[in-house]
């Protein structure tokens, strides 16, 4: 998607197709061993994800893990330097993460957020323009948006994180202002998607993607807020879709306006 954001085009096939595997794969790495170091939480927060539900091993999620690693490195490398070390900054973050600051609470939020916001700025690195405005934009909106649910999604897991001592907002504030942080940052991204056309960087066409992405911020964000059970999670997903709908139909508008 940093590409089609930076070019306003396809990029050559062989760049979209190592690009795409490469983030895929180490963005999978980050995830699996996510839940390779989840195995107690996810016992009692997620028990139907593959290794609480017996699915998978632990070694069998540890070494996918490292497989997944391994590919995206190597197609990164194909690309360019520069990529591999975007690559390698993504998988620096994800173990730091998953192995030392997932109990930290905000830090370690903010630290997964940022490399979700760096798949943008990662795709245009690929086609040599990691710091086009639009990348960074939506880099910086990414970001936030997975802020946002990351503390939302604490705020859900309150007894499992208490298992393992976590200092998440929702264990050392409660899990109304958990969420109050949450929606707050959920409508400052609402705020953020105006940028472009105070700016003058897009025509109005491009206010119907994003006001369906405003929708879908707003409304699900008044519903989560009065949430006080796993009802949340399913406005969190609302906002996630409507983000990626949003964003799919942003792009397609830009493909169309620059042929």
């Amino acid at each position: 998607m940093g590409q089609l954001l930076a070019l306003g085009e396809f990029a050559p096939l062989l760049v979209t197709i190592f690009g795409f595997m490469s983030v895929f794969s180490i963005s999978a790495s980050i995830l699996v061993l996510n839940d390779f170091f989840d195995i107690e939480t996810d016992k009692i927060n997620a028990p139907h994800r593959p290794i609480p539900a017996k699915l998978v091993s632990p070694s069998e999620a540890f070494w996918l893990s490292i497989f997944l690693l391994f590919v995206g490195l190597v197609l990164s490398y194909l690309i360019s330097i520069i990529v591999l070390l975007f690559s390698i900054t993504l998988a620096v973050i994800g173990f730091l993460y998953n192995g030392k600051l997932k109990k930290s609470g905000l830090i370690g939020n903010i630290l997964v957020s940022i490399s979700v916001g760096m798949t943008f700025i990662y795709g245009g690195a690929t086609v040599g323009l990691p710091l086009n405005k639009m990348v960074l934009l939506f880099s910086l909106i990414a970001v936030l948006i997975d802020l946002g649910e990351e503390i939302a999604s604490d705020a859900m897991d309150i007894k499992g994180d208490l298992i393992i001592n976590s200092n998440s907002l929702a264990i050392k504030y409660g899990m109304p202002a958990a969420l109050k942080i949450s929606g707050f940052i959920f409508l400052f991204v609402v705020l953020l998607t105006f940028v472009p056309f105070i700016m003058n960087w897009l025509p109005l066409i491009y206010l119907i993607p994003i006001l369906i992405m405003d929708f879908f911020f707003i409304y699900p964000t008044v519903r989560l807020l009065r949430s006080r059970n796993d009802e949340g999670r399913k406005y969190i997903r609302w906002i996630y879709l409507g983000a990626t709908v949003g964003l799919l139909i942003f792009l397609a508008i830009r493909l169309i306006s620059t042929q």
